[in-house]
């Protein structure tokens, strides 16, 4: 029985970890712009992209969580790759509770910021986009597309 004490403690404070982790995955999904999107990934984490377009990327894994920037590059004319660029990572069981969700909510705002600050208007509709939307001399996918012309 001089074990059970020892036992219990183990037991609650995986308990208050998993509870805690299911807090920072609600945490995160206020946090970013809508419409929020959860994936799984093959390393098991979990992976949230906010924003439509795409503005924050965060990756949540057993010991930390990473926020970038959401960003990418066109390989091809009809191949896009998301490269997140990283903002900060947080280990999140080391820190206590009020101060980790301070600092992500920080990191996640930041993220959003650089991303917003890369928009730039399309030269012909002066609508703002994300860079990757913008083709040739800074215009839109609308404005770059021959108009349809419908025939009576």
């Amino acid at each position: 029985m001089c074990g059970a004490p020892d036992l219990d403690r183990v037991i609650i404070r995986a308990v208050s970890e998993h509870e805690r982790f299911e807090q920072l995955i609600a945490f995160i999904g206020s946090q970013l712009p809508g419409p929020v999107d959860q994936q799984h990934a093959g390393d098991g984490s979990m992976v949230f992209t906010g924003g439509a377009p795409a503005e924050v990327v965060v990756n949540l894994a057993d010991a930390s969580v990473i926020v970038s920037e959401y960003a990418g590059i066109w390989e091809s004319a009809d191949r896009f790759v998301v490269r997140p660029r990283r903002v900060g990572m947080l280990k999140w069981r080391r820190l206590p509770e009020t101060s980790m969700m301070n600092a992500l909510s920080a990191l996640i705002k930041g993220a959003r910021e650089m991303r917003l600050s890369r928009y730039r208007p399309c030269t012909v509709c002066g609508t703002k986009h994300p860079p990757e939307a913008l083709f040739g001399d800074d215009v839109c996918y609308s404005c770059e597309e021959p108009p349809h012309t419908v025939v009576h």
